[in-house]
């Protein structure tokens, strides 16, 4: 018999779905989420680290791996919570350390979101 425990998955506070910004005007509330995704990445420092956990080996990396950004361990923090609470990054802890994942679901939206633009 196993003592493992089915945790429910959290959903982020700002989900990252709207349709293509050339499909069709965004409603009220997706311009919400959307503005709260691109301005949590209209930060340098956010968008640095949002871009090396992305692009890091993977698909995830830890806090160890990213902190070097030119800003104290306390700011890494802070923007890394950010990027959370926009919905852009998960994150889970493993011993001391914690790591941080885009999920494929994000960079799908966001692809789609822009899309491609028409002549």
């Amino acid at each position: 018999m196993s003592n493992a425990e089915v945790l429910p998955l959290l959903e982020p506070e700002v989900a990252p779905c709207c349709p293509p910004l050339t499909e069709r005007p965004l409603t009220a509330e997706e311009a919400v989420r959307t503005a709260a995704m691109f301005k949590a990445l209209g930060d340098p420092v956010r968008l640095r680290l949002f871009s090396l956990v992305a692009s890091h080996e993977g698909g995830e990396a830890c806090v160890c791996d990213i902190s070097d950004v030119g800003v104290s361990q306390p700011t890494v923090s802070h923007h890394l919570k950010k990027l959370r609470e926009a919905g852009l990054l998960t994150s889970e802890r493993r011993g001391t350390w914690v790591y941080y994942r885009v999920e494929p679901s994000v960079m799908a939206a966001m692809g789609q979101m822009l899309g491609r633009a028409t002549a």
